[in-house]
């Protein structure tokens, strides 16, 4: 059985999410398109402590990305469409087809759950809500609350119209034709991907091979559990089956994890020549967004990079043990650090408030140099002039 030593693996890793070429590298849009291509998809998040995820996610790959070329890719080019994967993403418009037979899997399942969240009312308002899209064109939440309300008024959470559209465009009987200060803008998908929309829906089994192959092909090496999770399409029980069924082209390898243990995953063959032939990350440091899909699968992240990270926005503030939003470091093929820092615009500066080195590491002389080039860069993107930093913001871990 093969052997992968850690080092071989997070650089292999590295290299296929696009972090392993230099951030020098300009990127066109079309180069843009081949980033999200390679990593799959990239995840949609509202919020900007320092810049939203979805910008974060790209800048980290190359510091010349303009927000700019994603909207047109997206808006205009129509290259790229917006759904979910295990959460809210951008997607290249090619895997629009295989998205056909998630959207069927998710009626059932949103309106069971949704059942327990949202209550029943928002299904009366499904029928009049695709009604009113397919008659007026692009519509948003706040159109259809005025249309039935008078004024949009306060309303806490979603109400049944929002809820309506929201289980609409998961399922696939409406698409986000674009958004204004992020709010999301709905139509018809023949109207926003023609060109896609009609194409047919893969058989089950086509289906589960594109994903599965898909999953394997950015992940390099995984279990089936991390097949299933990459696009969260398939389940877990099919993602198996996959494997059993491909077991001929695929090899069982050891992977070193980050504490000296093994794991054994399956692989293409040619894996330890793939690893071989996968450049050096570059050394610098980059912040990374808490939804990098370099990092996105928390317990991979453990097991590759020893680096274990929960996201604390939810968490009440007394109880963090960082901070609310809280950005790894990347140094090279490793995770060297966590840094906790927001973009003070009306300011014009991006604060630093703490900075927690991995266990063993410390940021002194060179490292927080390649840090504070890294943080200027940064600031620059999030339209900040220049970074602060608080007193006592090196905290030890």
């Amino acid at each position: 059985m093969l052997h992968l030593p850690n080092r071989d693996a997070r650089r292999l890793f590295l290299h296929l999410h696009g972090l392993a070429e230099s951030p020098n590298r300009r990127l066109d849009p079309a180069g843009l398109m081949r980033v999200i291509e390679g990593i799959g998809f990239v995840q949609v998040d509202s919020i900007a402590t320092v810049e939203r995820a979805h910008h974060m996610i790209l800048h980290a790959r190359s510091q010349s990305y303009r927000p700019a070329d994603l909207d047109r890719l997206l808006e205009r080019d129509r290259l790229l469409f917006e759904n979910w994967t295990h959460d809210a993403s951008i997607i290249p418009v090619a895997f629009y087809p295989q998205w056909k037979p998630r959207f069927a899997r998710a009626r059932a399942r949103l309106a069971d759950r949704w059942a327990g969240w949202q209550g029943r009312e928002y299904e009366a308002e499904l029928s009049r809500v695709l009604a009113h899209v397919t008659a007026q064109g692009e519509t948003t939440a706040a159109d259809l609350m005025t249309e039935r309300r008078g004024n949009a008024g306060a309303w806490w959470g979603w109400h049944p119209e929002k809820t309506a559209l929201e289980y609409l465009w998961r399922t696939g009987d409406l698409a986000i034709s674009r958004r204004e200060s992020f709010r999301k803008i709905y139509d018809l998908p023949e109207r926003v991907l023609p060109d896609h929309h009609h194409l047919a829906a893969p058989d089950h089994d086509a289906w589960v091979d594109w994903a599965c192959s898909g999953a394997l092909d950015r992940l390099g090496f995984a279990t089936p559990g991390e097949l299933a999770a990459f696009w969260e399409a398939v389940s877990p029980e099919e993602a198996k089956d996959w494997v059993a069924r491909n077991r001929d082209a695929l090899e069982v390898v050891e992977f070193g994890t980050a504490d000296g243990s093994g794991r054994h995953v399956f692989a293409r063959p040619g894996l330890a020549e793939r690893a071989a032939a996968a450049p050096e990350p570059p050394p610098r440091i980059r912040v990374l967004s808490p939804f990098d899909p370099a990092l996105r699968d928390r317990n991979r992240a453990l097991r590759l990079f020893g680096f274990d990270y929960r996201i604390e926005i939810y968490v009440p503030a007394h109880k963090r043990k960082y901070g609310y939003y809280v950005f790894p470091l990347l140094e090279g093929d490793r995770v060297v650090g966590r840094i906790d820092m927001k973009a003070r615009r009306a300011e014009g500066r991006l604060h630093v408030t703490a900075l927690w080195p991995e266990q063993g590491l410390r940021f002194s002389g060179g490292r927080l140099a390649r840090l504070e080039a890294e943080l200027t860069r940064v600031a620059r993107f999030s339209g900040c002039g220049e970074v602060t930093w608080e007193p006592g913001w090196l905290r030890l871990p």
